[in-house]
């Protein structure tokens, strides 16, 4: 007979394994609390749905999943999802190693994921959110009960893809699974926004406006480089984001909940090396004629950002350069490779794009089934697996997902 696998949770990791488990022979329902399948993944990529990375391993991912990430990479990695969705109808594309669909649209992914969940299929109950899942006992076969806010179902094996805390409130990510597996005896690590921005100190000198630069961003704890990326820097009127940030903001967001000081350092010039950048000073310190702060400044960086150095060094953008002394001119020039921003905070969860914390590594075997309940398996977000940004989240989600649909239609 088939087996009757619940899906709780129509996500990437969800719609995934009721795929695999369909194609398996399954009889596969998914739940969904949401009005439709995908919600976030229909957002990823800026709308354009990063779903992998050619350069693809473990060392992309929290340090606790490092190792439990190289096996299962290792059953499931990047050549695996670029010919699933093959069997989707997706052409994929790499645009230096991050893979996207051809089509450049997030949409176009639901829709083929979508898609195949008909031609299979599988059954899809939209706006019931699950309560809790519990065992049937009696029988020779052990089978679960899945309460849902209206209604129960039965099944002989329940995968739990239900999520983490981030996204927009349009997601409905409230985080419902990490109570569901405690009571189901899991241990849930303490949740963290991850891939988010930070807002800066109240007292910070920060733009009018928004702003992208290509910079160097390091955060100090004291003397201490924390960590460093390179990448598009967003700077707004209260914080700065972008892909650096983000990568950055798992071991960031956890020392600021610790009320430890934080400050990242910005390098606005770090296509420059010291010798280079030294050589453009002298060239600019010849200009210290008639002309004003502002005039001098124009085409040096961008104005918004010139206009925050001003202000934080306290200068008059009409003083005469011819009044501004050498090494003041230096100092000046010096900020661009050394702004400091202290931070407040971050974002939250519902600008942060993943979660990093929630069941632990150490309650999920390697086929995604929980060490207390050899039916019920989690996946995607709603364990602490965390990656970088680039494709590796997506990854992971798909990696779960596969593995425990293919195993709970065994």
């Amino acid at each position: 007979m088939d087996r009757r696998i619940i899906v709780a949770g129509g996500g990437a990791s969800g719609m995934c394994a009721a795929i695999y488990a369909a194609r398996n022979g399954a009889s596969v329902t998914i739940i969904e609390k949401n009005n439709q399948l995908g919600k976030k993944l229909s957002m990823t990529g800026n709308g354009r749905c990063n779903i992998s990375n050619l350069n693809m391993n473990e060392k992309m991912y929290n340090a606790a999943a490092e190792k439990r990430m190289k096996q299962w990479l290792s059953v499931y990695g990047v050549l695996d999802v670029i010919s699933f969705f093959k069997s989707l109808g997706i052409v994929v594309k790499s645009e230096d190693g991050y893979l996207y669909p051809l089509s450049g649209q997030a949409q176009s992914v639901v829709q083929a994921f979508e898609n195949e969940i008909k031609r299979l299929g599988i059954n899809v109950i939209f706006g019931e959110q699950l309560k809790s899942v519990e065992p049937i006992t009696g029988g020779q076969e052990r089978k679960y009960r899945v309460i849902t806010n209206n209604t129960f179902y039965e099944a002989d094996r329940v995968i739990i893809a239900t999520g983490s805390l981030s996204g927009p409130k349009t997601t409905m990510s409230t985080g419902d699974g990490y109570y569901i597996c405690k009571k189901l005896g899991l241990t849930i690590k303490d949740t963290y926004p991850a891939l988010v921005g930070f807002k800066a100190d109240p007292e910070e000198i920060m733009p009018e406006g928004g702003v992208r630069s290509l910079a160097e961003i390091s955060f100090l704890l004291g003397t201490e480089v924390v960590a460093k990326e390179y990448g598009e820097l967003q700077i707004t009127k209260d914080g700065i984001s972008g892909i650096p940030v983000m990568q950055a903001s798992s071991k960031v967001v956890r020392l600021l909940e610790e009320k430890k000081p934080i400050t990242a350092v910005v390098n606005f010039f770090p296509d420059y090396d010291e010798d280079d950048y030294v050589s453009l000073e002298k060239e600019m310190l010849r200009l210290r004629d008639e002309r004003t702060l502002s005039d001098f400044l124009t085409g040096f960086h961008n104005s918004f950002i010139t206009d925050m150095i001003i202000k934080k060094m306290k200068m008059g953008r009409s003083m005469k350069m011819k009044n501004i002394s050498e090494s003041m001119v230096l100092s000046i020039l010096d900020s661009y490779r050394n702004y400091k921003i202290k931070l407040d905070s971050n974002y939250g969860y519902l600008q942060s794009q993943v979660t990093s914390g929630g069941v632990s590594l150490g309650d999920v075997r390697d086929d995604m089934t929980t060490t207390s309940h050899d039916g019920i398996f989690v996946v995607g977000e709603l364990v602490d697996v965390d990656g970088r940004c680039g494709g590796y989240n997506l990854q992971w989600a798909f990696t779960s997902g596969s593995i425990a649909g293919t195993v709970a239609s065994i």
